[in-house]
């Protein structure tokens, strides 16, 4: 009876963090870069949906697809004005990419957290439920209505994509383009066209997981932080760049983490992420389905 509850609670927690990771695992697929700001896309989702709920009157509902637009349109806007000179100018300067990714996301955070933190202030905010508050059995299993709700749209969001990428003409030109740039190039592919919208569905992703546990996390400047280090984590737990890995990764670091917090300690449940990400760095650092090395 317990475990099955603690397996049901973390697979629903998996899905909120595999939501959040799934774009910083095609930013990296696809740039090879780590993007220190997705956590701040997280927040501008949760801020949207909050504020857009309570100072519009707008049903939490419109609010939710809203709140996604907004991050997708925030992902776009970096990736025109930050990030593009990364391949643009590829050639020339190509060693200090990595540096130039570091700072300009790591500033990019700080600039975003502050702004935030003077047009809407350091308190945290309450959202709008997207149901009343209530709860629902499912055999012997009691889980919350809101978490519930979230955990289908984000279900039913992460297989819309993976369809999308599996199926769809623009899927196949992002695996194209994440597999070697220049060779999409010269098969006729955009391949700035392709990284733009990777990055804003990124920025749609992030921005929907934050929307959507607004009503349970109360979002304040800083509430992306904490989601941001546990998408470093699924990353390379599933191995940096697979969008599959860190699907399957944010699962299975969800399901452990509530059984490590009964039968270990709660206190410690957020350490469990940082211990795997020790491990995993120490005894498979390419991830539990990346390769063993990739070409720079």
């Amino acid at each position: 009876m317990l475990a099955i509850d603690l397996l049901v609670n973390g697979l629903i927690f998996g899905l909120f963090y595999a939501l959040m990771a799934v774009g910083l695992a095609m930013i990296f697929g696809v740039l090879k870069v780590v993007n220190f700001a997705h956590g701040e896309f997280y927040m501008v989702g949760s801020y949207a949906y909050v504020l857009i709920s309570l100072k519009l009157g707008v049903s939490p509902w419109i609010a939710l697809p809203v709140a996604a637009a907004a991050g997708a349109a925030l992902g776009w806007l970096v990736e025109r004005t930050l990030m593009r000179p990364l391949y643009s100018g590829y050639a020339s300067w190509s060693i200090m990419k990595d540096e130039y990714a570091v700072v300009v996301t790591f500033g990019l955070s700080l600039l975003l957290i502050n702004l935030v933190d003077k047009i809407v202030g350091p308190y945290p905010i309450r959202g709008p439920e997207l149901i009343e508050t209530t709860r629902f059995a499912i055999g012997p299993i009691m889980l919350n209505g809101q978490k519930l709700i979230a955990a289908g749209i984000s279900l039913a969001i992460l297989l819309g994509l993976a369809l999308f990428i599996k199926k769809s003409l623009w899927g196949r030109q992002i695996q194209a383009v994440a597999q070697n740039r220049l060779g999409a190039s010269l098969a006729g592919i955009d391949a700035t066209r392709t990284t733009s919208m990777i990055f804003a569905i990124a920025g749609l992703l992030a921005a929907l997981s934050g929307a959507l546990l607004a009503p349970v996390i109360n979002p304040s400047p800083d509430v992306g932080a904490f989601p941001a280090i546990k998408s470093y984590v699924i990353v390379v737990l599933g191995g940096m760049g697979s969008i599959w890995g860190a699907m399957i990764a944010a699962l299975f670091l969800g399901v452990f983490e509530a059984f490590f917090a009964v039968y270990v300690s709660y206190a410690y449940r957020d350490a469990f992420g940082l211990l795997l990400l020790i491990l995993v760095l120490i005894f498979r650092p390419q991830g539990l389905f990346g390769e063993k090395g990739r070409e720079v």
